[in-house]
């Protein structure tokens, strides 16, 4: 299946939003926190019956935190790892769960993957790459419209109105998600959906570790780009003196450039991970499938979620 609306959601993205969004005291009957799983199933059911995707696929960190991300960026997500080795949580399980993951949600994440499996929904994951790079490669090989359900802005920059490539955009909640398209990256941050990932470089991020240029933030680094195109006609601006990029600016630019490339590589989503041959159709469950819904849904407590995503997958 390489055309229809194509659905990729970013699993851990969605299953975090559903830990902290769902009360904890959703419990299966052997005493297991639900909360998690019994959210993004929900989640799944309500995307599908808002958006009716042609096929879904779940997209997984593998390596949440690439070593060669972090080869080239020491800092990138470091504060993370601080924050797990500060609350015991050890390291990555194998499962995918990352490092932070909070005691109660770790062993829910195998139990959403293996939901998904039951429902036919793939999940996708590849050594040495991120949710993100998974999503990027999917997005951009895929030929037809793709819905990206994230609360990342960095997957802004996968946006693309004419290969209909938008963004779903969940930071006021999967329901009410934000439709990103390039028009809406406009008014937000004054820059074209192609030029994000170097608007995000310059911008930087403290919350994956990316420091981003001193003295450059988000208004200034609209307003370079606007006036040179990307990073390369910026730095070439800010090596020119005779351009009119603001002496501050341009010392800040020149004395970080090896920087600057090194986070510009750090920040860009891969489009080389896995092709569209993982995808798969989204069909009605079978008889032998909702036997399997319904014995996962009582062992695990799921009560209602069950006939929902039956429901959804029955259009």
């Amino acid at each position: 299946m390489t055309t229809g609306r194509l659905l990729l959601l970013d699993s851990a993205s969605l299953y975090f939003r559903a830990f902290y969004g769902v009360p904890d005291s959703f419990k299966a009957p052997d005493g297991t926190v639900v909360n998690a799983l019994r959210g993004l199933l929900d989640f799944v059911s309500t995307l599908v019956d808002q958006h009716g995707p042609d096929a879904v696929v779940a997209c997984w960190d593998d390596d949440w935190r690439p070593q060669w991300r972090v080869d080239l960026l020491p800092s990138y997500k470091t504060h993370r790892v601080a924050q797990a080795s500060e609350d015991g949580l050890g390291e990555a399980s194998s499962d995918g769960a990352a490092e932070e993951s909070p005691e109660l949600l770790t062993p829910q994440v195998p139990l959403i993957a293996e939901a998904l499996g039951i429902l036919g929904i793939p999940v996708v994951g590849r050594e040495g790459a991120e949710a993100d790079d998974v999503i990027g490669s999917l997005a951009q090989a895929w030929d037809g419209p793709v819905d990206v359900v994230t609360g990342d802005r960095d997957l802004f920059q996968l946006v693309d109105d004419d290969a209909g490539v938008r963004v779903l955009y969940t930071a006021r909640g999967v329901s009410s998600a934000d439709v990103v398209d390039a028009a809406w990256i406009r008014a937000k941050y004054g820059v074209e959906p192609q030029q994000y990932a170097d608007f995000a470089t310059m911008r930087g991020d403290t919350s994956d570790g990316i420091p981003g240029v001193p003295g450059i933030g988000e208004k200034t680094a609209a307003l370079l780009l606007d006036a040179y195109g990307d990073l390369d006609g910026i730095l070439a601006a800010a090596h020119d003196p005779d351009s009119a990029v603001k002496p501050r600016v341009r010392a800040s630019l020149v004395e970080n450039e090896e920087l600057v490339g090194v986070m510009r590589q750090v920040v860009r989503v891969r489009g080389d991970v896995c092709g569209t041959d993982v995808v798969r159709a989204l069909a009605p469950l079978s008889p032998e499938q909702r036997d399997a819904l319904e014995a996962f849904g009582t062992t695990w407590g799921l009560g209602g979620v069950v006939e929902r995503l039956t429901s959804a997958l029955s259009r």
